[in-house]
């Protein structure tokens, strides 16, 4: 036997010995650790605007205002974009990065709740252009809504009424659950193309119960569908019905009401939502959404510290 072939047939002889007693030896891997990182904590442009504040419109001065007050990121509003063109929102994109903030959040809006096929086409073809937006952005989730019936024209009336309109003679919600799953089975499709999470809002039309929001979900039953979750749209009994929604959450919007709010004022108690979203574990982004009376540019500060502390 040569040496070469001696070293050789040595070395793989003794190789099982060798793993044996690597394997004795090796320490088992610890078991995981929740999380314990604090949510980051980012602002819907129409905190800003709300849809009545030009001077606060543009979407350059929005960013420009959350990186000075500290947010990790920031969420656009569809509506309050004065251009879609790709160029516009490259430029937008640019600032964001530049001044250190997240493109976190899309909130678009939409409407399947009409028996006319014309109608739906049109508002799948809106959100598949929104979709489109957000990839150029590099944004990673969208809100987007199951629309209402539409039959209350005046929003402050739908507001006096808690969000709840009535549906078009001859049809029930039971009618419109199919339209707004079949739309989203498709969409959801097109937003995993994009990678982008579309997140169905508690809003009003089916979004008005969690139940609501969870047939839709569970029944497009696609990763890229899950839930963009809204502390001030449960009007009554706030807590649980948040609870029931957290584990499908992929973004919260979190309302605050400095001077009163302009249709309603909730109480709400964030270290309590806080501990429920983390019983859920729940690590993603908390986007505030200002809606009140007071300055935003006083109050979107306060509303700041009050989520840092609630979601440290």
């Amino acid at each position: 036997m040569n040496r070469r072939h001696f070293l050789a047939t040595g070395a793989l002889a003794s190789l099982p010995l060798a793993v044996r007693a690597e394997e004795k030896s090796a320490a088992p891997a610890p078991p995981p650790t929740p999380n314990t990182r604090p949510n980051r904590i980012g602002i819907s442009s129409y905190s800003f605007w709300g849809f009545n504040r030009e001077d606060l419109r543009p979407i350059d001065i929005c960013i420009e205002h959350a990186a000075r007050m500290g947010f990790d990121g920031f969420e656009i509003l569809q509506k309050q974009l004065l251009s879609w063109e790709p160029a516009e929102l490259m430029k937008i994109k640019r600032r964001a990065f530049l001044l250190g903030l997240d493109l976190m959040g899309y909130s678009t809006h939409q409407g399947f709740l009409s028996p006319d096929k014309e109608a739906r086409k049109k508002n799948y073809d809106h959100t598949l252009a929104c979709l489109e937006q957000a990839y150029n952005l590099g944004i990673p989730t969208m809100r987007v809504n199951s629309g209402r019936w539409d039959t209350i024209k005046n929003f402050d009336e739908l507001m006096r009424r808690r969000g709840e309109d009535d549906p078009i003679s001859g049809y029930t919600e039971e009618d419109a659950y199919p339209w707004v799953i079949e739309a989203y089975t498709g969409l959801a499709e097109e937003a995993g193309k994009r990678g982008i999470i579309m997140g169905l809002e508690n809003h009003w039309g089916l979004g008005r119960t969690p139940q609501g929001v969870k047939r839709v979900v569970d029944a497009v039953n696609s990763p890229w569908l899950k839930v963009t979750l809204d502390t001030g749209n449960f009007l009554e009994n706030p807590y649980d019905r948040l609870a029931q929604l957290a584990k499908d959450t992929v973004l919260m919007q979190a309302k605050t009401y400095y001077g009163g709010g302009v249709w309603y004022t909730l109480e709400l108690d964030y270290p309590r939502i806080a501990k429920i979203m983390k019983d859920a574990g729940y690590t993603g982004y908390i986007s505030l959404e200002f809606e009140g009376k007071e300055d935003p540019l006083t109050a979107i500060p306060k509303s700041l510290e009050l989520l840092r502390k609630a979601f440290a």
